[in-house]
């Protein structure tokens, strides 16, 4: 006797087919139109390729502005940072060295002998040592006079060569201070320290010109000395000389002293 399908059977072959015919539509979800995500009946999700695009692009264009945000504030840093350099200040400093080479310059200047580096002091001496001498002067006078301006020329001399002396001591403490002062501009990390190590450059040059204007100064003032003895003892040797020949008075002998030795 021959059983008919029964009614499950049937509609278990049915199932298969039709889940058979729409497995080819599912594994290819480019040749269907977009659909919508919702959820069915049985709790599934249906996948929608264009919403998730969206979502992939949105992604991507929030973590460009991330990534845009953390470049500027890189950048940002980098100038707070160069900014930082700029302002720091140079660690050396060579005002001290450059004033005690100045002082002691300037000490020598004023230990001058006889005759200080003043103008009213100097009109005052050439006025009293170095004018023309006056006819009824004694010889005795005269002759501290011309003591008086040999000692003037003599010191200034000897100043002149103390103030040689002291520059040339302040050439050592010159030429270290330059090499550390070109080491530190050499090693400037930012603006303000480039510009301190310059003007302490230029600080140190104003400091070799004060050196040599004060022994210019101290050497003219030596030769100035030995240019006025000479003329002022040309003058007094007119007079002397005239008082010689003057009729009435003639020649005295007698013992002469050279500055009372």
């Amino acid at each position: 006797m021959t059983r008919r399908p029964s009614m499950i059977t049937r509609s278990v072959s049915t199932t298969a087919l039709v889940l058979a015919l729409a497995a080819p539509l599912a594994l290819a979800p480019v040749l269907t139109p977009p659909a919508q995500a919702f959820f069915g009946g049985f709790g599934r999700i249906v996948y929608d390729p264009t919403n998730h695009t969206e979502n992939l692009l949105t992604a991507a264009r929030t973590l460009e502005q991330i990534n845009n945000q953390i470049a500027s504030l890189q950048n940002e840093a980098r100038m707070l940072i160069n900014q930082a350099r700029d302002l720091a200040s140079l660690p050396h400093s060579s005002l001290q060295q450059l004033q005690q080479n100045v002082t002691r310059t300037q000490q020598l200047l004023d230990e001058a002998q006889n005759i200080a580096f003043e103008v009213q002091k100097v009109d005052q001496a050439f006025e009293q040592e170095y004018g023309t001498p006056d006819l009824s002067m004694s010889e005795q006078q005269l002759l501290a006079d011309a003591r008086t301006r040999w000692s003037n020329t003599m010191g200034g001399l000897q100043d002149a060569m103390r103030v040689q002396a002291g520059v040339t001591n302040n050439i050592e403490a010159q030429r270290a201070e330059m090499a550390t002062l070109v080491e530190q501009s050499q090693g400037a990390t930012g603006a303000l320290q480039a510009s301190q190590a310059g003007n302490q450059l230029l600080a140190l040059q104003s400091q070799q010109l004060s050196d040599l204007t004060a022994l210019l100064a101290a050497t003219g003032r030596a030769e100035a000395l030995a240019e006025a003895e000479r003329a002022a003892a040309t003058e007094q040797g007119r007079i002397q000389r005239e008082r010689f020949l003057t009729p009435g008075i003639g020649y005295q002998p007698g013992n002469a002293r050279i500055f009372n030795n």
